[in-house]
């Protein structure tokens, strides 16, 4: 199983309770760092942020083979799109608080405008104060519950990240600059998953949009949970997985 984190994360995000979770359910999981994220922190070189980069990275990591596919947020979107390509090499898809993008060329073009502004803000500011913002964000708000060590942890590992490529990967691989897959889903073979929380209400009005249009859809809304499922409620996010991919 292969397991994609989202924006300003890296593969040791999804926490011990996740991995060894999966690990127990006989799924253990290969965690891919993402372009600029984690071990290809400092890396910013334009070619490297697309969404065939993302993809090859993918492929190494199943060494080709069909594995099932994670992926959260930004991962989402990015697993997504590998499993519009490549549907033969992923038997389950399993989408996290994703979005398969933005319909119409005006939306992605104010989009990749508002990730250009917010990128060279990124490297104006540097990594700590980005993080310090980007933790403000309402759809975060609901982080603010969890225990101190785990938020701790949490930001410890944004902290981790390199500013100039956080920026490149805004640049290369937000919602503006990537493809929309709306019209992919009706047609996508791939049995799905999609998860999200019932109080991060704009992924849950996506995940339903999505669930209404994918011919093998199921759709997992955990209660008393924000965007990053996997955190908040990990034991409910395994249970929903689990039973997802033992189905």
């Amino acid at each position: 199983m292969i397991l994609l984190h989202g924006f300003t994360g890296a593969s040791n995000a999804w926490g011990p309770a996740i991995v060894e979770g999966l690990t127990s359910a006989g799924l253990p999981p290969t965690l891919v760092d993402l372009p600029g994220h984690g071990r290809h922190a400092g890396t910013s070189d334009p070619p490297g942020f697309t969404l065939d980069a993302a993809c090859l990275a993918i492929s190494a990591a199943g060494d080709g083979r069909p594995a099932p596919l994670l992926g959260y947020s930004m991962g989402g979107r990015i697993a997504l799109g590998y499993a519009v390509r490549h549907p033969d090499r992923v038997p389950r898809l399993v989408l996290e608080s994703a979005s398969p993008g933005l319909a119409s060329e005006e939306e992605r073009a104010a989009r990749r405008a508002s990730d250009q502004e917010l990128a060279a803000r990124v490297e104006a500011w540097g990594i700590e104060a980005f993080v310090d913002h980007w933790e403000s964000l309402p759809m975060f708000g609901s982080q603010r519950g969890l225990p101190p060590a785990t938020r701790e942890a949490q930001r410890q590992r944004r902290l981790a990240n390199d500013a100039r490529s956080l920026a490149a990967a805004l640049r290369g691989l937000g919602t503006g600059a990537l493809p929309s897959f709306w019209d992919a889903l009706p047609t996508l073979p791939v049995p799905t998953l999609l998860i999200v929380g019932e109080l991060d209400r704009k992924f849950v009005s996506i995940a339903e949009r999505m669930a209404e249009v994918l011919p093998h859809a199921r759709l997992a809304v955990v209660p008393g949970a924000g965007h990053a499922v996997h955190l908040e409620r990990p034991g409910e996010w395994l249970a929903a997985v689990v039973g997802f991919l033992g189905s």
